[in-house]
């Protein structure tokens, strides 16, 4: 096996040659340690390959911060994962969107499947909030069927979702049932708002005023400022 080379990784600016390996994935701890058959932790890349990015254009030391300053010598894609025992690779979600609830390292995307297989959910966004006895602890945010309201027993369906699905860790400490999710026109889902809310730190939201209907935020935070 070839490691990470010395000079070329990362690439500098202007270099006149790629070296030309396979794409290499490895499964990274939080020491920075290669794991070996069924696991989850980091994905990163071993070596170089043509298609990598070279830099980030005038700015080449975000470029290095952002790629290599996390794991020295390996490319930092930013994507949780997990390895099956087969050898493929399943990607839990960004980096920034998994949470270590009580010890245990949880994708919001993975609570956020679990949700929404219950038969009650239409969309389900799931977003950290601190916790003073886990360390994190989770806010999901709801929005149902038409054919379902907001009750006792659907929050503990929803609950019983997520413990069958994944474990009693990955029960949301707090549900809202919403009636939308803040989304930009194309769809994509404004999680960073979420979180603010979750957080108490409306005062900080950015420009709604391009969302799809800023209004839904409104209706957000007014629900969560009555808990």
């Amino acid at each position: 096996m070839i490691g990470p080379l010395p000079g070329l990784w990362p690439l500098k600016p202007g270099s006149a040659t790629l070296p030309c390996f396979g794409v290499e994935p490895v499964v990274l701890d939080p020491q920075s340690r290669e794991q070996d058959g069924a696991c989850e932790g980091y994905l990163c890349i071993k070596k170089p390959w043509p298609g990598i990015a070279r830099t980030i254009y005038e700015d080449h030391r975000r470029y290095e911060d952002t790629y290599f300053s996390a794991w020295l010598g390996y490319y930092n894609s930013g994507d949780g994962c997990r390895r099956d025992a087969d050898g493929y690779i399943w990607i839990t979600g960004r980096v920034d969107d998994v949470i270590n609830v009580s010890g245990h390292r949880i994708s919001t995307a993975e609570v956020e499947s679990a949700l929404a297989s219950n038969p009650c959910c239409a969309e389900a966004a799931v977003v950290a909030i601190d916790h003073e006895v886990k360390g994190q602890g989770m806010c999901a945010f709801i929005t149902l069927l038409h054919n379902y309201k907001p009750s006792a027993d659907v929050k503990k369906s929803l609950e019983q979702s997520a413990r069958t699905e994944i474990g009693a860790f990955a029960v949301p400490d707090l549900i809202y049932f919403v009636p939308g999710l803040p989304k930009t026109r194309s769809g994509k889902i404004m999680r960073h708002i979420l979180r603010k809310i979750a957080s108490k730190q409306m005062d900080n939201l950015g420009d709604i005023s391009t969302l799809a209907d800023p209004s839904v935020v409104r209706q957000i935070i007014e629900l969560r400022m009555k808990k």
